[in-house]
């Protein structure tokens, strides 16, 4: 299969009213047009855009009565500070101001006058590197280190036992690192963490939920969980594994205030 072109086809109430507001704020042009039908385009990336009036016989029996809801038509754009003082000033229907998210994602939305969301996104440019030590650099800086737990790096919850390894106070400036041993039916509380979070599956079972979806991890198997996002860990059987973060993260919990460090993290 070779694809040319992606379209997005809404059924609204009143196409006129949608079409009138992708042209004016979004800079579609009207390609194709009948009674009850438009279809817009532009001359970028952007997905074109078909507007059918609802009830209209090419639409299946079933569907003929529904309208377009429940689906967000994002568009990846640059500049996007511009984009939201351009709108505002034009006096299109900003419904989500500006905002930006853990993960670097920087979104405003807007809604047409029949319910069709509309999203604006710019990803955040990720920091600069900073870069690697230079031949002047003092031993010390070079200098590698050992870590060897003690009973002193572990804590232990009603969920799970954690022994820290690399972390500040051992030694490291960026990475934090430690094991997670959970017997057969501990379940950890739901909880969001800052900062992206490697687990690596060494022994048994883990069930990682992480926002809507739900995965099996098993020995050898790694999962990768991103920042700002709700999750639970479930051992169904015995399991351990070894976990790395940046070792600035912390932890939250939904539904109350502030965040909590992580002291195996520290």
């Amino acid at each position: 299969m070779h694809v040319t072109t992606s379209t997005l086809s809404l059924t609204v109430a009143d196409v006129d009213a949608s079409r009138d507001f992708f042209r004016t704020h979004l800079g579609y042009e009207v390609a194709m047009a009948a009674d009850g039908f438009v279809s817009l385009r532009r001359d970028d990336a952007a997905a074109d855009v078909v507007l059918l009036r609802s009830g209209s016989e090419v639409l299946p029996p079933e569907q003929r009565d529904r309208r377009a809801s429940g689906l967000i038509l994002a568009l990846t754009v640059s500049g996007i500070e511009a984009e939201e003082r351009r709108l505002v000033e034009a006096g299109a229907p900003v419904t989500m101001p500006l905002r930006e998210e853990p993960w670097g994602e920087r979104l405003l939305q807007l809604t047409d006058p029949n319910g069709v969301v509309v999203q604006l996104v710019e990803w955040a440019t990720p920091a600069v590197e900073e870069p690697l030590p230079t031949a002047t650099a003092t031993a010390e800086e070079f200098a590698m280190h050992v870590i060897t737990p003690t009973d002193e790096n572990v804590t232990t919850s009603p969920n799970a036992r954690m022994t820290g390894l690399a972390a500040p106070s051992r030694g490291s400036a960026e990475l934090s690192t430690w094991t997670v041993e959970m017997e057969a039916c501990q379940t950890g509380p739901e909880h969001v963490v800052s900062r992206e979070q490697v687990w690596t599956v060494t022994s048994g079972v883990l069930e990682v939920t992480c926002g809507a979806y739900s995965e099996k991890v098993g020995a050898g198997q790694t999962v990768v969980l991103p920042p700002g996002v709700v999750r639970r860990i479930h051992a169904p059987l015995a399991a351990e594994a070894h976990v790395a973060m940046r070792a600035d993260g912390v932890a939250s919990v939904p539904g109350t205030e502030g965040t909590r460090v992580l002291p195996w993290a520290r």
